[in-house]
């Protein structure tokens, strides 16, 4: 279907086009204008729901599996620009075009994988959030559930103030979390020859079955499918000119802020699983693979003090930013697949509830316990939900109708689809091995 001349409704119209972007004036100038959409984006690549897996590669292997993070990461640079070109060059974002592409039933159906898979993500962010409030205050795990409804409250207070402030909220804790991680990576003194060995990828990664198993988990659930639709909606906050020369620079500058912020979360990420490594691994504590385990843990293996208040302070920041971004992505793909728009507190109260309510319920009957099976059922389904994002993304970044000049290279063609048949293929074994 030839939608290039389809009229269509702008993604999240209140912020549509509401940053200046500098005509003329120096490079660095131009980036700061673009510099935002790319840390909201980084924040789902260091959710609670990657920490389990950091923490256990790293206890369990030592710095083998920091290849397997750096991999990861390549591939959600790729799949990130993507996501921006499609929301640049053709003015949609990937809700909106899968809307317009696809049959009314197809995005429909689209639409509930796509809310499922924005539940689960939630769900990690309010299981991450209690996890780090019960850590730090001691409050039971329930409080600290419902203390997450809070969330949507201050989120609508912030919007309101433009969404420069939202950028900057994220951008602060973000450097809250870095700062943590800086810390912790000072005093555990981990092995640089050791981590310079393990950014190499070695067969072993392939051949050791338990390795390979939380190699695949650590590479699964790096690319979160919300955060696509996220991306192609929010570089659209930049008011670039709509031509050939401005479209072509914002993509440029754009790229540069998603590359540059997919850093950081690479290296908190890596961070997470060194200090694991310097930690556990190294002391013969190689069983930890629980976000509990690790905070009690740190303190006493390490002789230090603060290292396990630093490590939940950075576990709630992480969980506080993607509640932010995540239901900003529901935002975007109600809007985007239905063209409907509901007041932005009562479609944030809904995605709020939708995974408040599981998550009470099973810390009320099970406890600790049943909120790590629950933190672990949540990547599951993200992992299935994945394909439905990443592929349309690449066919339609590679339809010459939607993106014109801006129509994915041959080399980037072929790039894109080995990245997602490793991806897919990958997160089918895990989701098979997970159910059966």
């Amino acid at each position: 279907m030839n939608i290039k001349n389809t009229i269509f409704n702008h993604s999240l119209p209140e912020v549509y086009g509401s940053i200046n972007v500098p005509k003329t004036g120096s490079f660095y100038k131009k980036l700061w204008a673009f510099t935002g959409p790319g840390l909201m984006v980084a924040v789902g690549y260091m959710d609670p729901g990657n920490w389990a897996t950091d923490i256990a590669g790293g206890s369990k292997f030592g710095y083998t599996l920091l290849s397997v993070i750096l991999i990861s990461n390549l591939f959600a640079m790729l799949l990130q620009h993507l996501s921006l070109k499609l929301g640049i060059a053709s003015g949609r974002d990937l809700a909106q075009a899968c809307r317009y592409a696809y049959s009314k039933p197809v995005a429909i159906t689209l639409w509930i994988l796509c809310e499922i898979a924005i539940a689960a993500c939630d769900l990690a962010e309010v299981i991450g959030s209690a996890i780090a409030i019960n850590l730090l205050f001691g409050l039971p795990l329930t409080v600290g559930v419902v203390i997450t409804v809070l969330d949507v409250l201050v989120l609508l207070y912030f919007q309101g103030k433009g969404f420069r402030a939202l950028e900057c909220i994220v951008a602060g804790l973000i450097f809250m979390i870095f700062c943590c991680f800086g810390y912790e990576i000072f005093v555990s003194q981990p092995s640089v020859k050791e981590i310079l060995g393990g950014i190499l990828p070695t067969t072993q990664i392939i051949t050791n079955p338990e390795m390979l198993y939380v190699a695949i988990g650590i590479l699964g659930a790096t690319v979160m499918p919300h955060n696509l639709y996220l991306h192609s909606s929010i570089v659209q906050t930049r008011n670039f000119e709509k031509n050939s020369e401005g479209k072509r620079s914002a993509i440029f500058f754009a790229t540069i802020d998603s590359n540059l912020s997919l850093s950081l979360a690479f290296f908190i990420n890596a961070a997470i699983l060194i200090i694991a490594a310097a930690t556990f691994h190294n002391t013969g504590n190689q069983n930890v693979a629980d976000i509990n385990d690790a905070y009690h843990l740190l303190d006493p293996v390490l002789g230090v003090k603060f290292a396990g208040i630093f490590f939940a302070v950075a576990l709630l920041a992480s969980g506080q930013n993607s509640t932010l971004t995540g239901t900003l992505a529901g935002q975007i793909v109600m809007e985007g697949f239905l063209n409907l728009r509901l007041k932005p507190w009562l479609r944030r109260l809904i995605t709020r509830l939708i995974a408040v309510i599981p998550a009470l319920i099973v810390t009320i009957i099970y406890g600790e316990k049943g909120t790590g099976d629950l933190l672990v059922l949540s990547q599951v389904i993200l992992s299935l939900q994945l394909s439905f994002a990443v592929v349309p993304l690449i066919v339609f970044t590679s339809d010459k109708t939607q993106m014109g000049e801006f129509v994915n290279s041959k080399l980037m063609k072929i790039c894109a689809w080995i990245v997602a048949i490793i991806i897919i293929a990958l997160n089918g074994y895990l989701l098979w091995d997970t159910i059966f």
